[in-house]
């Protein structure tokens, strides 16, 4: 195992319904997805680099402070132990890696670096690979954090509305995310957080040793949950 650099990789869901507060009642029925979640960023290391997709690129500020509010519920996030101060707009991806670093290190740091969700495949990977070269320059160990989901066309309730021809690619990314297939992900289309996994494929490197913790579709959105180690 690497003493410095990229060590771990986490890859979890931009789902609201992660935060207790926002469960509306289903925590038991979302009680395996939770648990997976918080497994995958359990070894981390105390410097977290969180990947997301948003309407642009942006830059988390490490001293911001984001809310929930916009889903429901007023459950406050940092990115950093203890700023304080009004809460300001950002990116779910964003909320979500607050949120569990809170929930499983609140002594950790995450830089949060969102990507737009249109950037072109090609740009997705070779960002992907400049992250990499950034993060493998690092003096201390250094976790990344995935933020993104599959489709939301799963089932008739599914916020996309039902496409019956996307489950099939849904079980197709699911697999290549359970076995770290950076090719085939370099390739992917549809994903709603396609650019976050192609910047994946693009700082992982060759075969990564893969584990997956959580595949489903509550609510109709297609969620994968897994650590990916460096090779």
């Amino acid at each position: 195992m690497r003493s410095a650099g990229l060590t771990h990789i986490a890859i979890v869901p931009s789902a609201p319904i992660l935060v207790p507060e926002l469960a509306s009642g289903a925590a038991v029925e979302l009680a395996d997805l939770t648990a997976a979640v918080r497994c995958a960023a359990q070894d981390l290391p105390s410097r977290w680099v969180a990947v997301g997709v948003g309407a642009q690129d942006d830059r988390v500020p490490a001293d911001a402070v984001g809310t929930f509010a916009g889903y429901g519920a007023d459950v406050r996030v940092t990115f950093t132990p203890g700023p304080s101060g009004a809460a300001r707009t950002l990116p779910l991806c964003a909320l979500i890696a607050g949120w569990l670093r809170g929930s499983v290190n609140a002594r950790a740091t995450v830089d949060v670096r969102v990507f737009a969700d249109d950037l072109a495949p090609e740009v997705a990977l070779e960002r992907g690979r400049a992250l990499r070269a950034e993060l493998d320059a690092a003096a201390e160990p250094v976790g990344v954090l995935v933020v993104a989901d599959g489709a939301n066309t799963l089932t008739a309730a599914a916020p996309g509305g039902f496409d019956p021809d996307s489950v099939a690619r849904q079980a197709q990314w699911d697999d290549e995310l359970a076995t770290g297939d950076v090719v085939a992900l370099a390739g992917l289309s549809g994903a709603l957080g396609r650019a976050a996994y192609q910047v994946l494929a693009g700082l992982a490197g060759p075969d990564p040793k893969a584990t997956e913790l959580y595949r489903g579709a509550p609510y109709g959105v297609g969620y994968f949950v897994g650590t990916w180690i460096p090779q």
